[in-house]
This record gives C-alpha cells, structure tokens and sequence, in this order.
C-alpha cells in the first residue's frame, strides 16, 4: 500500500493502470484533460497501448474494437465529448462487451463551460444513446474515491459484460487529496471465450461473433430482454448508496458527488443550530437506491435533492419517496457553486 498526493484526474489513471487496463483511447477536452495527458506517458510504460484519437466517436469505436477482443479498455471525456460517444456506447451495450467510460462533467447544455456541474445525470442513468439498455453508474465524491471505483468500474464490466461509466465533476477532477494505492498484478487476463482473438478451423469450437444488428424482431426482442435481465442482477447486487441520519431527523439531504461534501458541512451547521438533519448520498445512480430511499422517508419530514443542476436526481428521489415526505430541491447550475449556507438557508426557508 503506497500513499500519493494525486489530483483526482490522475487518481482516475492510476485507478486503470492497478485494475489491469490494457488500452485507453481518447481525445482531448477540459476539464479531464490531464487523464490523457498523464496515461499518455503511464501506459506505454507499463506495456499497455495508448492512442489519442482524432474524436471522441473514433475513441469510443476504438473501445469496441478493444473490448471485442476480451481486454480490459477505457476511454475517458467530458459532458459534450460523451454525447458525441453516446452511439458507440450504445453499441457496446447490445453487443455485450465490457468497458469504462470516465465523464468529468462541466456546465452545459452546448459547450456550456469547464466549470463544475451535475447536468449530466439524465444522461448518464438513462444511458444515454438509443435503444433499451443503461448503464452502472458510479458516483464518487473524493480523489480517493476516483481511484477506487475506477478500479471497481472494471471488475463489474467484465463480470456483466457492460459499460460502465464513473460520473465526476470539475473540482473533483482537479482537486488534490492524499489516496492509498493498492496495486494490483499488471499482467493481462486470458481472454474470455466469449472474445474475437482469431479462430482455428482445425478446433472443434464456435466461431466469436461480436454484433449488436438483429434484423428479426422477435430476436431482437429476446436480446433486450436478456440485457433486461441483466440489469435487474446489476441493480440487486451492485447497489451503493451512505447514508448518515440521526434517529430524529426532520430532514435529510440527498446528494451525490461534490455536492454531497458541501452537504456534509450544511448539516453539521443545521444539527448544532437543533435542526435534526442527515445525508443520503446515492453511490451508485443507476442502479438508484429506491428502497432504501424509501425506508428514510418512513423517518423524516422533508427531503431536499441537493444538486449543481436545475434538478435531475429530484426525479429519482421522487419516484423512491413516493409521497410518504415532502421532496424539496435546492440548486445551482452553468458551473455555479453553492456554499454550505446557502444550502442552510434554503431548509430553513421551508420549515
């Protein structure tokens, strides 16, 4: 176990190379410009391939190229360069194959600006391109957090065959904190059976064929329902939600990433001035912590979604709440961020 002083960009990278990513491929755009910057120069070193692509659509097509051959791959961009990848990924979820796709998110819509936001979340949990499919989305909130779950992000896309995306935010992306890495073997996998690496006539086995085209209907029915089915295993076993909440909670915030730090200090300033406040930060945003959710508003009042949009979560956070409390939403958007207070204030305007 080595400790690094890394900024949450290079967390990111660190966090691929010690999960055994053999191929990264993307193109440059702000905020996350420092996850191809730096594993331009990490991955040759560990033996692994590096290309900086001409797009984001030419990344994400190199990934499926990649990952249909069973190793590990990434790519990594930034709120406009994942729309541009949106059909590929598309293309990996019909056709099975495992990858991770890191979003460092800035303000939006259009080209917006590089400061930090939340307005990615619609996209990101209802995945985002065409067709019935979604995406494990894992949200973290540290620089240490970055490393890990791009580590885990790897681990629960070969174990579907899926993509997965990591949703950060600019100041995660550029912050610095102190991460513990624990490094794992840097030799390759066997590929899968399931992977096109060549085929031998003179072995009595199945060709691999890596596809996502069904023209029959009803074969195509059948393929959605087995991702379907695919999902619900996701959302049983994959699940990640915090929740920290006093027993006598009036109101509870639910937030997620940075967020969810300037929620931390807004209820440690509500529960000294006798507002009984608690957290709940979902970890996973897809699958969504719904029961759980639920459970919580058996207990409070009031739930506020905290978010760095105009409201996105508020949907998930209602469908989970179910009428049993009244949901409140507080917000900031375009790269704007709030404060601890203004997060204060806005409970107290509502009690």
């Amino acid at each position: 176990m080595t400790r690094k002083l890394l900024k949450g960009n290079e967390a990111i990278c660190w966090g691929a190379i010690d999960a055994g990513c053999m191929a990264f491929f993307g193109y440059p755009i702000t905020p996350q410009n420092e996850v191809p910057e730096y594993l331009s120069e990490l991955m040759p070193k560990y033996g692994r391939v590096f290309v900086q692509a001409e797009s984001e659509v030419s990344s994400i097509n190199m990934v499926y190229g990649a990952a249909g051959t069973g190793v590990r791959v990434m790519t990594s961009s930034s709120s406009p360069g994942i729309s541009l990848m949106q059909e590929g990924i598309s293309y990996l979820a019909g056709a099975e194959l495992p990858a991770v796709i890191v979003n460092v998110v800035r303000g939006g819509p259009g080209l917006g600006n590089i400061a930090t936001a939340q307005s990615d979340y619609f996209q990101a949990t209802r995945g985002g391109g065409h067709g019935d499919y979604r995406t494990p989305v894992l949200a973290p909130n540290s620089v240490q957090e970055l490393y890990d779950f791009t580590r885990d992000a790897f681990d629960i896309a070969d174990k579907y065959r899926t993509p997965v995306m990591v949703l950060a935010d600019a100041i995660l992306g550029q912050m610095m904190e102190a991460v513990s890495l624990d490094k794992a073997p840097l030799t390759p996998k066997d590929a899968p059976d399931w992977a096109a690496t060549g085929w031998d006539n003179h072995k009595n086995s199945p060709r691999a064929v890596i596809n996502s085209l069904y023209i029959d209907s009803a074969v195509l029915e059948d393929v959605n329902l087995k991702l379907q089915a695919k999902y619900d295993e996701i959302a049983k076993n994959e699940l990640r939600y915090e929740e920290n909440i006093p027993a006598d909670a009036e109101v509870v915030l639910v937030a997620y990433g940075t967020s969810s730090r300037v929620c931390h200090t807004a209820a440690e300033i509500l529960n000294a001035e006798g507002i009984k406040t608690g957290i709940f930060r979902p970890i996973t945003l897809y699958p969504f912590p719904y029961a759980e959710l639920n459970k919580v508003a058996d207990k409070v009042k009031k739930i506020f979604s905290v978010e760095l949009s105009l409201g996105q979560m508020i949907d998930d956070i209602k469908i989970a709440v179910a009428g049993k409390a009244d949901v409140h939403f507080y917000g900031r958007t375009g790269g704007m961020l709030f404060s601890p207070d203004d997060v204060v204030n806005a409970v107290k305007k509502t009690l």
